[in-house]
């Protein structure tokens, strides 16, 4: 199955409280922080829902 790397690029200072839950749930804990998951629909709708402050690429 294909994987993402998500990296987070912009603060969560200001996020509204699911939206800081969601990047915990993806396991960003700061700035310029990366992880790699699998390209499941989950992911893809976690990461729409923080789109401004992270950024995805194919590994």
């Amino acid at each position: 199955m294909a994987r993402v790397r998500v990296t987070q690029r912009r603060s969560r200072n200001g996020a509204n409280p699911s939206q800081r839950d969601t990047l915990r749930s993806l396991g960003l804990r700061r700035i310029r922080h990366s992880v790699e998951h699998e390209d499941t629909p989950q992911v893809r709708g976690m990461v729409r829902r923080v789109r401004h402050l992270v950024e995805v690429e194919e590994p």
